[in-house]
């Protein structure tokens, strides 16, 4: 039995023998030197060819480097019937919420502008409110934006949270489906971290900034088919949209021509806010694989109607 192994190149053979020490009856092989594809029962991967799981006949199950599998689904020649699971865990909950903390801090406090006053060595004294404050609206509370938007509570934050769904939580005024523009209009810090499925495609858009208050800032840490970048450029150079942290991008990595990279009220991060490595990472894959190969419920598993 074989596990087939899709990553960046710059990591795949720190991936490759990470799973082989964590999977030993396993055999670890890299996607371009399959083997026997009959051998393979497993395949773990990120952003695959297109039609590249096709060769293996034997597998069984498909598993996401990441908490998102919307790479996995845009393959329109998946294989049929063959369960996938997603890859999330403690660690990569802890630094999104770290990420998330830092950059609505980062944007509350002002804190670009003071930088930007440092080599003009002006003496440039902000004077903000405090968080209670400050409306902060997290627009996902999954498994990633309820420990973000619980965090940003306990910095003392006014948070909001919107989801398909509405939920009660505790601390977290929550909106759902239908109260979007409500949600919207209360928002003075943006954070997305929303799974990508058709229904949140190009959800960042025109429209949407302009139902933000005055100054708004935006966090995109989803993914970067939520933003219709021409319309967030307009947004911020109208000064409708104050500032914007983004670390996720249509194209990855992001061209050196892309006019995000010289903009004075952008900071452009390079998909770092919950990245994932194999020593993390690995661990749950393993046990998840273990758990899916001894019949066992996966909780990671993912529903194919929701798409997440």
């Amino acid at each position: 039995m074989a596990l087939i192994l899709h990553v960046g190149p710059r990591r795949a053979q720190w991936w490759k023998d990470t799973m082989q020490s964590l999977i030993p009856d396993l055999e670890v092989r890299g996607w371009d030197d399959p083997g026997d594809p009959a051998d393979v029962e497993f395949a773990v991967v990120w952003k695959h060819p297109a039609g590249g799981l096709l060769r293996f006949p034997n597998l069984k199950c498909i598993v996401s480097i990441g908490a998102g599998v919307d790479h996995v689904l845009v393959d329109p020649d998946l294989p049929k019937g063959v369960p996938i699971i997603r890859t999330i865990g403690d660690d990569l909950r802890q630094r999104m919420r770290e990420y998330v903390s830092l950059h609505v801090l980062r944007l509350h406090r002002r804190l670009p502008e003071i930088e930007a006053s440092q080599p003009k060595r002006e003496w440039n004294q902000i004077i903000e409110p405090p968080a209670p404050e400050r409306t902060v609206g997290i627009m996902g509370l999954g498994f990633m934006g309820r420990y973000c938007a619980d965090a940003l509570v306990a910095l003392g934050f006014d948070v909001l949270g919107w989801s398909r769904e509405k939920k009660d939580i505790a601390g977290i005024t929550c909106f759902g489906g239908a109260e979007f523009d409500s949600f919207l209009a209360r928002t003075q810090i943006l954070v997305c971290l929303l799974p990508l499925t058709p229904e949140t495609d190009s959800i960042l858009n025109r429209d949407l900034f302009a139902k933000l208050p005055e100054g708004a800032c935006i966090i995109n840490a989803g993914r970067g088919e939520h933003l219709v970048e021409e319309d967030l450029m307009e947004a911020l150079d109208s000064g409708h949209i104050r500032g914007a942290t983004l670390d996720v991008f249509r194209t990855e990595p992001l061209p050196n021509d892309h006019p995000y990279w010289d903009h004075p009220n952008v900071l452009v991060t390079p998909h770092v806010a919950s990245l994932i490595d194999p020593l993390a990472g690995g661990k749950v894959i393993a046990k998840n694989i273990q758990l899916f190969r001894a019949g066992k419920p996966v909780p990671d598993m993912i529903d194919p109607g929701k798409g997440y």
